[in-house]
């Protein structure tokens, strides 16, 4: 899965900032590689607001 982020980590609580950091993502604009697994999914839930996901078909 392709995740962006498309919102400032500003504002948000330390466990979201923290969940932005260990999925890799540093700025907005900011893209990574996430392997689809219940704990990634989980993490992305948590920041849902912040991100885009782009699913892999294949």
């Amino acid at each position: 899965m392709k995740v962006t982020q498309t919102k400032s980590k500003n504002g948000a609580n330390h466990a979201q900032r923290e969940t932005l950091r260990s999925l890799g993502l540093r700025r907005i604009g900011h893209s990574v590689e996430v392997k689809d697994t219940p704990q990634a999914r989980g993490m992305l839930h948590r920041v849902r607001h912040m991100i885009t996901v782009e699913e892999d078909n294949g």
